[in-house]
């Protein structure tokens, strides 16, 4: 067999990308998908759309590789995390659209956990802050909100998944419910210490455990699809969030090493090794991978809008036609003009962990234009990724090399910046879709198409490099004038 297939299930798309056996893209094929957003702040889509699209696509990379099934030799999947669906056992229908990561609805029921003084336990548990970030409290709401789900949820009719598990059980035609441990680690229902749903958990927001799906290694056979999907069964065999999955394919395996993902969010992770590391930064602690029974962890930041400030400037703003247009716009005004743009539309993730946040503009004047907000927008991602690295520094001592990747990373404006303002070297990879062929890798060493984490750590060309260039002065009042535009911000529960 030629090939490996991953399927990469982002927030904004769905995508399918052909590796063959030097783990070099053969075929890509990508299609953008309906935002829902029924209120501000909701976030939702609608999964029979992701499951199309996501067929669609994987049909499409095929047909671009000249490729049948019998040489695919197995499927990875990656997919945005923390995305909540409920289904009905029986027969397969949502009984809601999925609520995205990203949707604030469940904020009330954050602190009212947070006032009954769960937050210790919860990030004992589970390595997460009490977030509307997770999945527990999205399942929650629509079992208290939709018609009847409760009582259907505890009679055994209905299922829970994220969308990983969605896909699976899709693809399998209804016979795998299953996930594995790092999207499992990311619900706040998942215990990372046992590897087991917790029964605890499961009572304070409610869950009935005959919901949940089997959690299991990231990397070996886990389903395979059924026959009619693509002509005959092929084996899923490797299965990770998106941003575990981007730390695997950029070769992180060694403790210590760490990288940064510009998706539509921004993702700072750093291998911690086989035992979960504690924050006192307001970081979270993840499960990166289970491989042969062997669990590693990792430490993570997380930037809830990074690329997606692109897409609002495109789509909302209608500053830009194309992602593309920002690196020339940036490039043509000589600073920001002292204007900062702080894309709170979500909230803030870490270290402020301030969801009802809202985004802002600073430092507008009459000579303010359109090229200084573009910039602004830009800067803003790398000023985020510092804040992060600040903390992750505070938690683990001074760090080195960031790794890049991701659609934004192939900004070179970005790039540059980034490595500026955090005066540190940036290191872009050869292949950028790192996050697709992480979830290659999981899945050719869980079925033998690729031998061992050597042989994994061998493959891919030569990196680019991006070294400081700014001087610590200027670097100083830059990053002055983001933590001023980031205190106004806040809400009055985040001051």
């Amino acid at each position: 067999m030629k090939y490996i297939m991953s399927i990469d299930q982002g927030t904004t798309s769905s995508r399918a990308v052909i590796f063959d056996r030097s783990a070099e893209v053969a075929a890509v094929a990508q299609r953008e998908f309906t935002q829902i957003y029924p209120e501000p702040g909701y976030v939702e889509h609608d999964p029979d759309e992701i499951f199309s699209t996501q067929l669609e696509v994987c049909r499409d990379a095929m047909l671009n590789a000249g490729a049948e099934a019998s040489d695919i030799a197995a499927i990875g999947i990656t997919n945005q995390r923390e995305t909540t669906i409920v289904w009905d056992r029986q027969t397969g229908r949502p009984i809601y659209n999925a609520i995205v990561w990203q949707c604030r609805r469940t904020a009330p029921l954050c602190r009212e956990l947070e006032e009954r003084g769960l937050g210790d336990k919860i990030r004992e548990k589970t390595g997460l802050l009490i977030d509307p970030y997770f999945s527990a409290g999205k399942l929650k709401w629509i079992l208290d909100n939709v018609d009847g789900a409760r009582e259907r949820a505890e009679r055994g009719e209905l299922l829970f998944g994220t969308v990983d598990c969605w896909l699976m059980w899709k693809l399998s035609g209804g016979r795998a419910h299953v996930t594995d441990y790092s999207n499992a680690s990311r619900t706040m229902l998942f215990n990372i210490h046992t590897l087991d749903w917790d029964d605890e958990l499961l009572e304070i927001f409610g869950v009935p455990r005959c919901m949940l799906p089997k959690a299991v290694d990231s990397s070996g056979v886990i389903c395979e699809t059924a026959p009619e999907i693509f002509g005959r069964s092929i084996p899923i065999a490797g299965c990770a969030g998106d941003q575990q999955a981007a730390l695997f394919g950029q070769r992180c395996f060694e403790n210590g090493d760490v990288k940064n993902t510009y998706g539509t969010g921004a993702f700072l992770l750093m291998n911690t090794g086989s035992e979960p590391a504690s924050s006192e930064s307001g970081l979270l602690t993840t499960i990166a991978w289970g491989i042969g029974g062997r669990t590693t962890y990792a430490l993570e930041g997380s930037v809830f809008i990074a690329g997606a400030v692109v897409k609002w400037l495109r789509d909302e703003m209608e500053l830009i036609e194309t992602a593309a247009d920002t690196e020339w716009l940036a490039k043509s005004v000589p600073d920001n003009g002292g204007v900062y743009l702080v894309p709170a539309f979500v909230g803030l993730g870490a270290p402020y962990w301030d969801s009802e946040a809202r985004g802002t503009i600073t430092g507008l004047t009459r000579g303010s234009g359109r090229r200084h907000i573009v910039r602004a927008a830009l800067e803003s991602i790398a000023y985020q990724t510092c804040d992060v690295l600040a903390a992750m520094e505070k938690d683990a001592g001074r760090l080195g090399t960031v790794k890049a990747d991701g659609g934004a990373s192939a900004n070179n404006f970005l790039m540059q910046f980034q490595s500026d303002v955090a005066a540190r070297t940036v290191v872009r990879p050869h292949n950028v879709e790192t996050t697709a062929l992480g979830a290659c890798l999981l899945a050719g060493l869980g079925c033998g198409f690729f031998g061992d984490i050597a042989e994994l750590g061998r493959l891919g060309g030569a990196p680019e490099t991006f070294t400081p260039q700014m001087s610590e002065e200027h670097r100083t009042e830059l990053l002055r004038g983001w933590h001023d535009a980031v205190k106004r911000t806040f809400s009055t529960s985040g001051e």
